[in-house]
């Protein structure tokens, strides 16, 4: 087996037919060659007026060429695209047309026969040569085909390439190369390659091979031959310098186009310098369908696929550039595409909460106090994108709030532009709304575009005023718990209610209604001098407004004990009170015949005797400066006739009414029930009873005569039925 390197096409072409009749050519192919394909076997002397036209390679009878041979458009060059075996076919006749789309033939029939040289027809060894017989007319050069030699041949050099002759005669053959090459002839006519061939140095050589007489004359002119390198697949694809990043915005479709590479090969063109891509990485994640970016294999064309891509990557993109059309044993490099996505603003603004408030402010308020600081977040890199806009959308048509902001800040505040009113509107609901400022891409604003700031109104009021700066009452230091002082009121007592009460108030002297602003001794006033001096602290809160409140200093003067009167006790008509306790009680009215109360110089003072469980057991209170309201104080009281003691005082005077109260115990109606005596001529409960066992004993007696009267009368008849027995009885 011949390798493929070692075999040297020889083509002779006779040059005597008429140019619209080709002669037809003749090409040889080594037995099973085992180099690489396709193989360049011959170039066909096309016109270069027939570059539009479309080469057509057929068989003899102008059918399409059978078996492994094709034309390379581009050079001209008949190939063979696999090895051949002799034994199969010894020889194929083909012809090439030149022709136009319309089927015009422009050039050809070209007849070419393709030998398979057999392997016993080649050299053996280390240096296998082609023989090139050059033909001498009447002492003349015939022109031949161009040599074609593979480049880096790996042979033992000089290596032979062709042979000429030169009939006649002594010659002597000198060989010239232009440009300079590594080709010597020797006397014989043999041509030789002295070392390898580099394509990408020279493709083409002009050898002219002079026959020469002992004197160095030319015998004829020189022969000229061209040697063309063949190419073989020797260099890697190179990719161009990686560019700067390629920018890709966000959501751009499937389909876009980021770039196009562009490898080249420095091999020949043809299958050497075919180069296709395959994209390496990024690549597809696990459990998602689909790939982010898609090279076209052909083109080397870069699109977007159909998996997204999130604004802020910056993805480097590895492709594989292979030469002979990917094939095995080819070469490949690795190029590089960096993509950066870029924003776009699709992402609306929104409000970190929905919702604020309920916010409260007084209405007196001033303007510019700030209410509410709102937050917006956007989602876009960009910060262009990320400019907001801020609006009052409803809730505000008298302009009474007003927002104010940084431009490239999220955060916006919205503030109180003119004065409140609670009568006007106690409340305000302002619902601000976030723009972008750059038009936005995509689906408009969320429901978070919005926020919803409550502001409630609280009323003001001036704080309640009593109808004195301050407040005086004397009281003898005798006076008793329950002894009424003074009456603590408000300047306008009409338009709001107060509750009362009683600061400083160390010895616990003194106690204040609540609402009524009474005064009164809590106690005794054991320790209090005459001529001393006694100052509390009277608080008045507005009921409904707690935190308004108003105060005044009361001082008490400590007067000496008028000589103690004698009590004169007035009987109070008996009445009644149930136990357990309900909700009722006795009305106890001052004396009567009082002519300081008759002609309205003062009111009268209630209260308890000093007896403690008088004090325990009933409860007095106080309704007006005439009456007071005696009920129980405990849950449950013995059910008999109680006499409560109640004093009375009025100024120096003072009183003691004997109160006469039954209490009983009441059916549901609140009816006392009475106990009552034995009425006369009623028995006894012993002598009830005892009449009640006499008369039991006298039934249990009469019964038993009865019963044994009647058993007697059965045993003295024992045949007589016990059916006719008539029933005998004695009484």
């Amino acid at each position: 087996m011949v390798p493929a390197w070692l075999w040297l096409l020889c083509v002779s072409v006779p040059q005597a037919l008429p140019k619209a009749q080709p002669a037809e050519l003749s090409v040889e192919v080594p037995e099973n060659y085992g180099g690489n394909f396709p193989l360049y076997l011959s170039k066909l002397p096309l016109p270069r007026e027939g570059a539009e036209g479309q080469i057509v390679l057929s068989g003899d009878s102008g059918k399409a060429a059978e078996g492994p041979f094709a034309m390379d458009p581009d050079s001209g060059f008949l190939l063979v695209t696999r090895a051949l075996d002799r034994e199969e076919q010894a020889e194929y006749q083909l012809q090439v047309t030149l022709e136009m789309q319309d089927g015009h033939v422009l050039w050809g029939p070209q007849p070419v026969l393709v030998h398979v040289k057999d392997e016993n027809d080649q050299a053996s060894g280390h240096q296998a040569t082609a023989t090139v017989e050059v033909s001498i007319i009447e002492s003349t050069w015939v022109p031949i085909e161009p040599i074609h030699l593979a480049e880096n041949l790996k042979v033992l050099y000089p290596h032979h390439m062709a042979q000429v002759h030169w009939s006649g005669g002594d010659v002597h053959y000198h060989l010239e190369s232009h440009p300079p090459g590594p080709f010597e002839v020797n006397a014989e006519g043999n041509l030789y390659v002295t070392r390898e061939l580099d394509r990408e140095a020279q493709a083409e050589y002009l050898l002219q091979v002079r026959a020469q007489n002992s004197h160095g004359e030319d015998y004829a002119a020189p022969l000229e031959l061209h040697v063309l390198v063949m190419d073989e697949n020797d260099n890697v694809p190179i990719c161009s310098p990686r560019d700067p990043a390629v920018s890709i915005p966000e959501l751009s479709p499937p389909g876009t186009e980021v770039t196009r590479l562009s490898a080249e090969d420095a091999d020949a063109p043809g299958s050497n310098s075919h180069i296709v891509y395959q994209l390496l990485s990024p690549e597809p994640e696990d459990g998602v369908e689909g790939r982010a970016f898609q090279v076209d294999p052909t083109s080397g064309g870069v699109t977007l696929g159909m998996l997204p891509l999130r604004a802020g990557q910056n993805i480097l993109l590895l492709v594989l550039a292979m030469d002979l059309a990917g094939a095995e044993g080819g070469f490949s490099s690795t190029c590089e595409v960096e993509v950066a996505v870029t924003d776009i603003n699709d992402h609306a603004p929104e409000f970190i909460t929905s919702q604020i408030g309920p916010i409260s402010l007084p209405e007196d308020v001033e303007p510019g106090t700030l209410v509410a600081m709102l937050t917006a977040t956007d989602a876009d890199l960009e910060p262009t994108f990320r400019l907001m806009d801020f609006a009052i959308e409803r809730g505000d048509t008298e302009g009474t709030f007003g927002l104010d902001w940084e431009p490239d800040s999220g955060h916006v505040r919205l503030r109180l532009c003119k004065n409140l009113s609670y009568e006007a509107a106690p409340s305000h609901e302002v619902v601000v709304v976030v723009r972008s400022v750059v038009k936005l891409v995509g689906p408009g604003p969320g429901p978070g575009a919005t926020a919803t700031v409550t502001v409630l109104v609280e009323r003001v009021m001036p704080p309640p005023k009593l109808d004195q700066e301050s407040y005086e009452a004397s009281v003898p230091i005798s006076a008793p718990a329950g002894s009424f002082l003074l009456t603590i009121q408000p300047s306008d007592p009409i338009s709001r209610t107060l509750r009362f009460s009683l600061v400083n108030d160390s010895e616990g002297w003194l106690c204040i209604e609540k609402f009524t602003g009474e005064v009164h001794t809590a106690q005794s006033l054991q320790g209090a001098q005459p001529g001393d001096t006694y100052t509390v602290l009277v608080e008045a809160q507005d009921t409904d407004e707690p935190r308004l409140s108003a105060s005044a200093p009361l001082v008490i003067h400590f007067l000496k004990a008028p000589p103690a009167p004698a009590l004169t006790p007035a009987p109070v008509p008996s009445q009644y009170l149930c136990t357990p306790r309900q909700d009722h009680g006795l009305i106890v009215s001052g004396p009567s015949k009082d002519p300081d109360l008759a002609s309205g110089h003062g009111p009268y003072s209630f209260t308890l005797g000093p007896n403690p469980t008088v004090q325990r057991d009933w409860r007095l209170q106080t309704l007006n400066g005439s009456h007071a309201y005696l009920t129980l104080a405990l849950h449950w009281v013995e059910p008999r006739e109680h006499i409560i003691p109640v004093v009375v005082s009025h100024n120096a005077q003072m009183w003691q009414l004997l109160v006469r109260v039954i209490v009983c115990r009441c059916n549901v109606e609140g009816q006392c029930m009475r106990k009552v005596g034995r009425m006369k001529g009623m028995p006894t409960k012993l002598s009830a009873v005892g009449i009640l066992v006499g008369t039991l004993v006298a039934i249990g007696i009469f019964l038993i005569l009865i019963f044994t009267h009647w058993t007697m009368s059965r045993k003295k008849d024992p045949d007589q039925p016990a059916d006719s027995v008539p029933l005998k009885a004695t009484v």
